[in-house]
């Protein structure tokens, strides 16, 4: 029995162990309600959360009151579109965004574009970048935010938030971040990079599932939205619901770990993930690297191989954790929305597997990888007479 290698840490991490000795008082000594104002119970939750936000924002050169706490990216992102497209009717009812967005703004602008808003899809060259200029004379006088990611849960590509934001700034409409795969992995300033709104997600940095944040402009120019949760009042009313402060422990000291070891990590991984790569690419023909040409983050690695489908060598592969497809909607059939954006052919983008490798990832596995990658692909193409 071959050992399982874990390689899909865009879809998800593994739990740090030291996020989880943060989390443990908060799940069993310390369960207080951090709205509970009146016992030392409550105290405790409040002041952990409050500690968190700190270590949320100082990853990214924001304000702890800038935080606002969810239950993910997917919730942030709901919030930041349609409060921002709630509020800001006045101004107007036009948002922008492209087409290799994840589905969780994608869906969300489709929602809103059911709803009297306009909606602009900005197209991707070849590398999965948008046309700064294209950007530029998208926005009008009525545009009241652009959406892009930070970087692609998909090929790892990363936009290029500082030029973006001095964009929409200068034009007056609000920069919402997707930054669910780049926060804690690239270096971030929401006040350099102009950035008004932007959405994390805990699992992704190695923290714990179902918490997330959404940062939320509150120096000028301050930003506000309308309200998408009722209940209680938490949050200033903003997000209604207790607050989850055993995942906001561990948000938090996600956080903290990655602001301490992000430049050595992202190095590292960044040498695997080309070690992965060179290997596999050195020993076989017709592999392509989607966006490899651009300026991507560390971990990712989208490789196309010509002449094999994508779940076959998935399947050849078991044993490893690897994507075919886009992973948060691997339900739906087809290929990638985000390869096809970018002018894959579409037996090219069935060919596409996604390599995710992360803080854990070890010399040896990725070597293992490699041979085993070699062989399936090698077995399969010589299956298949019409292969190349």
């Amino acid at each position: 029995m071959k050992r399982r290698i874990y390689m899909d840490n865009m879809a998800t991490t593994p739990l740090d162990p030291r996020v989880l000795t943060a989390m443990t008082p908060y799940l069993t000594d310390r369960y207080g309600n951090a709205a509970s104002a009146e016992h030392s119970f409550g105290w405790e939750a409040e002041e952990a959360a409050a500690a968190a936000a700190e270590q949320v924002a100082g990853l990214i050169g924001a304000s702890p009151r800038e935080i606002v706490w969810t239950s993910g990216a997917t919730e942030s992102i709901n919030l930041a579109l349609k409060g921002a497209a709630g509020l800001y009717t006045e101004r107007g009812r036009h948002l922008i965004t492209c087409s290799t967005e994840h589905s969780a703004v994608l869906d969300t602008a489709g929602w809103l574009a059911g709803h009297a808003c306009e909606v602009s899809i900005l197209p991707v060259d070849a590398e999965g970048m948008i046309d700064l200029d294209e950007l530029c004379e998208a926005i009008r006088p009525d545009t009241i935010l652009v959406s892009l990611m930070a970087a692609n849960n998909e090929t790892g590509v990363l936009h290029p938030l500082a030029e973006i934001g001095r964009i929409t700034r200068e034009r007056g409409a609000l920069f919402h971040v997707d930054a669910a795969q780049a926060f804690g992995k690239i270096p971030i300033d929401v006040e350099e990079m102009n950035i008004d709104l932007l959405s994390i997600s805990g699992h992704k940095v190695y923290g714990p599932k179902g918490v997330g944040a959404l940062y939320l402009r509150g120096r000028e120019p301050r930003v506000r939205l309308e309200t998408q949760m009722h209940g209680g009042g938490q949050q200033g009313g903003l997000r209604s619901g207790t607050l989850n402060v055993p995942g906001i422990v561990g948000l938090g000291k996600a956080a903290a770990i990655c602001g301490e070891e992000m430049p050595a990590e992202s190095e590292r991984v960044a040498r695997l993930r080309d070690r992965l790569v060179d290997g596999i690419r050195a020993r076989l023909e017709g592999v392509s690297v989607q966006g490899g040409r651009s300026e991507r983050v560390a971990g990712c690695a989208n490789l196309g191989f010509a002449g094999v489908d994508a779940e076959g060598l998935v399947t050849a592969l078991r044993g490893i954790a690897l994507a075919s497809g886009s992973a948060c909607s691997s339900a739906e059939p087809g290929p990638s929305h985000v390869l096809l954006a970018m002018g894959l052919e579409r037996e090219l983008a069935h060919s596409a597997i996604r390599f995710g490798l992360g803080r854990f990832t070890a010399v040896d596995e990725v070597d293992e990888i490699v041979e085993r990658v070699v062989t399936a692909v090698s077995r399969l193409r010589a299956a298949d007479p019409l292969a190349s």
